[in-house]
């Protein structure tokens, strides 16, 4: 088998006296679309903000491209870069959509306005969404402000090709949105995987019986901190693994305790 694009190894993170990861093991390979699924608050966006490099975990190793990752945070210096979609898609209220998504390209290159207005306009039509960026996102949806904040991970400095996501991560892309959107959510994720300068590897948690159908590979089930269940889609339907078809079926009997 090909080598790992990232590699987890022995990843165990707490809060307090909360272990939310024990000693995970996770590979993820180059153009794969690997989905991590699971009851709520079984730590799959603590996974993704290590992987990320935003939180460092309180024992093991991240590898990527085969090199261990020796610094977090600030000092994160990955062969690869990773971009990251947030659940809440994180833009700034006081900026324009044009300023949302071209906001690395105006503090952090030396590109002339005018051309980082040109790679704006080329993502959001990538996303599906031309001609928006003089609005502000309180005068935009909650599905368009999902895409916004797709095109702002996928923008690259093209005289930097090292500025180029490797990997996307997806935090819950389509919650809150409803069916139709979340379709048309889903849609993008597989165009931009498949599109020009776009990602073609990507990781997303999820607890969308749809999203996760529609979008993922490879699925990774998550539940007191360790990695219980792995296959692919079709495996969903056929698996005899209980916590799996607990979680699909929404039953309250069964190993996964109910919350709430």
């Amino acid at each position: 088998m090909a080598e790992p694009l990232i590699a987890l190894k022995g990843i165990s993170k707490s809060f307090g006296k909360n272990v939310v990861l024990d000693r995970v093991e996770l590979n993820i390979y180059q153009g794969e679309a690997l989905a991590i699924i699971g009851p709520s608050g079984t730590g799959k966006s603590t996974i993704l903000r290590i992987i990320a490099g935003l939180l460092a975990p309180d024992a093991g190793e991240v590898y990527v491209q085969g090199r261990r990752r020796k610094g977090w945070v600030d000092d994160v210096s990955d062969p690869i870069d990773i971009g990251m979609v947030f659940q809440q898609a994180a833009l700034f209220d006081s900026l324009t959509v044009e300023e949302n998504v071209g906001f690395l390209l105006y503090q952090h290159s030396k590109l002339p306005r005018d051309r980082i207005r040109e790679l704006v306009e080329e993502k959001l039509e990538m996303v599906g969404l031309p001609l928006i960026g003089d609005r502000y996102p309180a005068q935009l949806s909650g599905g368009m402000r999902k895409r916004v904040s797709f095109a702002r991970a996928i923008i690259t400095n093209p005289d930097n090709s090292k500025d180029t996501p490797e990997v996307l991560l997806y935090d819950e892309p389509t919650a809150g949105l409803d069916p139709i959107a979340s379709t048309v959510i889903e849609d993008l994720i597989r165009d931009l995987q498949a599109a020009k300068g776009g990602c073609s590897t990507y990781v997303m948690v999820t607890h969308q019986d749809s999203t996760i159908r529609r979008t993922a590979d490879r699925i990774v089930f998550l539940y007191q901190g360790k990695v219980q269940w792995e296959g692919i889609v079709s495996d969903i339907d056929t698996t005899d693994n209980s916590l799996v078809r607990q979680f699909f079926s929404g039953s309250v009997t069964g190993p996964i305790q109910a919350i709430g």
